[in-house]
Parts: C-alpha cells; structure tokens; sequence
C-alpha cells in the first residue's frame, strides 16, 4: 500500500468574506475529488477570509500510481484562476508494516494474534 499526501495554501485575493473563501476552497475540493479520487480537507486557517490550508490524501497499490496523482494534481493546483497554490509539502509513504500481521516499526506486531483472527473472522 501506497499513501500519497500533499499539504498546501490557497491564496483567493479576491475573497472579501470567508464564505466568498468557502466558495472557491469547495469548488477546488470538489474538482480534485471527482477528477482524482483523491479525498482532500480544509484542515488550517479556517478563520482567515483569503488562506485556506488544505490536506489531500490518495491511496494506491503502486507507487507509480500516487506518484501520477499527485503530479496531475499539483499542476492542476498551478492552473488554478480563482486562487494562487502557496506553499506545498508532498509525501509518498510506501510501509509493508501496514499489512495485517506484519511488524510495526519498533519490531511489536500491530496487532495480537487474537485481534488478526477476530479481524479475519468479521471479514467472511
């Protein structure tokens, strides 16, 4: 599994109200949403009528795959007319640890052999 995360600034100089802000940060969330399948949140500057901080978030098999959306994203981000991308932070978390039963960083299962089973039996 394949974690992709941006973290990001939207600059709406237009905004004179936040729900002028509100309006251009919910379009933004849901063009990516729908053209990425990516699930993205205003997670910062909630009160600021012109900042907004956004978290986004996508999940692949392959590496390749987050890699190609966070691409496409980010330029989409660059392209934006309602709003200027301020600062970006970008992480690719790529852990075999987050498979059911395998070891934690620290060596400790995630979890106990009773929590595995009963997991497993919930599944069927």
């Amino acid at each position: 599994m394949h974690i992709g995360i941006l973290q990001f600034e939207l600059h709406v100089s237009d905004s004179e109200s936040l729900k002028d802000k509100r309006r251009v940060v919910r379009s933004v969330k849901d063009r990516l949403h729908r053209e990425h399948q990516v699930s993205i949140a205003e997670v910062g500057l909630l009160d600021h009528r012109s900042v907004a901080r956004l978290g986004l978030a996508c999940v692949a098999g392959e590496v390749g795959r987050v890699i190609q959306v966070l691409d496409s994203v980010t330029r989409k981000l660059h392209d934006l007319g309602n709003a200027r991308l301020g600062e970006l932070s970008r992480e690719v978390i790529s852990d075999a640890g987050l498979i059911l039963g395998e070891a934690a960083d620290d060596g400790s299962p995630l979890w106990t052999s009773e929590e595995a089973r009963d997991a497993g039996e919930k599944d069927a």
